[in-house]
């Protein structure tokens, strides 16, 4: 216990509806920024369709970055403690049902942005993916001691960012991201939970 109050967040607790509350607004925040650098910079979105064959590689990459990410919670204390960090600022307050949001609302806005938009507007090349994904793993810094957990969405922005070139469907990424925040912030949760039992 008073290994954990070395360790609290920069920024202070907040409540269930302050986190749902953030989480819309950043969603609504990024839409625009989206929509206002499609109308002003003359760049068309990444093309997204339903296909199913895509939304089954969307599926599968999903499962994969998060059995990824439980490998670099086991075996990395840097990266374990960053999100363990991170998570406990946005997933404590919420309840169970809450999760749908923590997926859908992150996975379409957050790809919209970075993957729909910003991809094309870069170029649709190499240096498009690692920038965008820069800029990903950055909006998920949230305290100065927080870069492990930075490196780690930097690696999956890469990861989404190759995912819709290759695929050529913005579909791809968008499920992968909201498979992957939705199982594992249900497993975080129920660790918690199941911890708070014991």
């Amino acid at each position: 216990m008073v290994e954990q109050q070395k360790h609290e967040p920069e920024i202070p607790y907040l409540t269930r509806i302050q986190v749902l509350v953030a989480m819309g607004a950043t969603a609504i925040i990024l839409w625009i920024v989206a929509k206002l650098w499609l109308h002003f910079g003359n760049v068309s979105l990444f093309k997204w369709y339903w296909d199913q064959r895509d939304l089954l590689l969307g599926l599968t990459l999903g499962l994969t970055i998060t059995a990824l990410s439980g490998l670099a919670y086991r075996f990395c204390p840097p990266y374990r403690k960053s999100a363990d960090y991170y998570l406990e600022v946005v997933l404590s307050p919420l309840a169970l049902p809450d999760l749908i949001w923590l997926g859908l609302l992150p996975g379409l806005s957050e790809e919209l942005l970075f993957r729909g938009v910003m991809l094309p507007a870069l170029g649709l090349d190499h240096v498009a993916v690692i920038v965008s994904s820069l800029c990903f793993g950055v909006l998920h810094l949230s305290g100065s001691q927080q870069w492990p957990y930075v490196i780690w969405a930097t690696i999956i922005g890469l990861i989404l960012g190759y995912s819709a070139l290759i695929s050529g469907n913005l579909l791809v990424p968008i499920v992968a991201h909201i498979i992957t925040n939705w199982i594992s912030s249900y497993m975080w949760k129920m660790w918690q939970l199941s911890g708070m039992k014991n």
